[in-house]
């Protein structure tokens, strides 16, 4: 018999869960922090177990997820930011590195830790993806971390059972 996981709709209930925003470009990143709380709440997260974090910018958010992560005091984390493309290099750098920051967070701590980075070549682009035609990537990247939380926690009470 084939058991499957993870394919409804996952139940959040119980879940605590940090938003990490930044500042910078915040005229996309609040689009973003609200589809992610709405998100949140509408998987059943109770308004009293997620927190919000801000940040200077989307570099910042990796150290400040893996302080919460050390904490244990969440289930999940939505690293939420929104990166431009300016006339030099500085872009590549900065969306490289918080990929990488944000990944290693997840996998040193067994979290997940969403990337809910957008990266674009203008500001329309980034509208488009913060509530406009292309959705909200915030909502997207909480659904996706409150998906894996919510999967971790019918794997370790699935452990739990076969053990006792």
């Amino acid at each position: 018999m084939v058991h499957t996981y993870g394919d409804g709709q996952p139940d959040a209930r119980g879940l605590r869960v940090a938003i990490v925003v930044a500042m910078f470009n915040d005229q996309i990143t609040r689009k973003m922090r609200d589809g992610a709380l709405q998100t949140a709440i509408e998987m059943g997260v109770a308004e009293d177990d997620i927190e919000v974090y801000w940040v200077p910018g989307a570099f910042e958010l990796a150290l400040v997820a893996q302080r919460l992560a050390e904490t244990s005091d969440y289930d999940a984390i939505a690293a939420l930011g929104a990166i431009i493309r300016g006339d030099t290099p500085h872009f590549d750098f900065v969306a490289t590195q918080t990929g990488r920051g944000i990944m290693d967070v997840t996998r040193e701590y067994g979290l997940p830790v969403a990337f809910g980075v957008i990266t674009t070549d203008n500001l329309a682009q980034a509208e488009a993806r913060a509530g406009g035609e292309v959705g909200n990537k915030g909502s997207e990247a909480m659904y996706a971390c409150l998906h894996v939380a919510a999967l971790l926690r019918v794997i370790d009470e699935r452990e739990a059972t076969a053990e006792a």
